[in-house]
């Protein structure tokens, strides 16, 4: 019984930042134990993060290409007229507008940086370290991006 009882303190005496961070270091063969054919390389998986970054930063990169100019918003919301709602006769229900073509293009920076990145990493170990810098790195960007005091030449609406 004593011997339960000061293994026990030890845990509850780290912080929770260090078991978290304990969790990480395990990354990615924590995620395949008792498999027959444990993980040994996280490029896949830094893809998969990493390119839902990009769609993002490419969406909010349209956003301001398309808030800048007239001309660039008709093409960006011609890009997403395939999506229901776009535009709609109807006063009651209105138009989605641009955003579809920027929603559109989301996706494709999405789903064309994901195989690309895919394909130069899949038998490659990306540190954790490295794929969070940059997942949250993109998603900070384009987030920073949605600010419009950071850029001043955009219209406040």
């Amino acid at each position: 019984m004593t011997r339960q009882l000061s293994r026990q303190p030890q845990k509850e005496n780290e912080p929770v930042y260090g078991r978290i961070w304990a969790q990480f270091k395990k990354f990615p063969n924590g995620l395949a134990e008792g498999s027959q054919k444990p993980l040994t390389v996280s490029g896949p998986a830094a893809a998969a993060l990493i390119s839902a970054g990009i769609g993002c930063f490419t969406m909010m990169f349209t956003h301001h290409l398309s808030d800048t100019s007239k001309a660039r918003e008709k093409i960006v919301w011609a890009i997403g007229s395939w999506i229901p709602g776009s535009r709609n006769p109807s006063e009651l229900w209105g138009n989605i507008g641009s955003y579809t073509g920027k929603e559109t293009m989301l996706l494709v920076g999405w789903l064309v940086s994901w195989p690309i990145l895919y394909f130069l990493w899949k038998k490659k170990n990306i540190k954790a370290k490295t794929m969070f810098f940059w997942f949250f790195a993109l998603f900070i960007a384009a987030t920073a991006m949605s600010w419009h005091p950071l850029f001043p030449y955009l219209p406040l609406m």
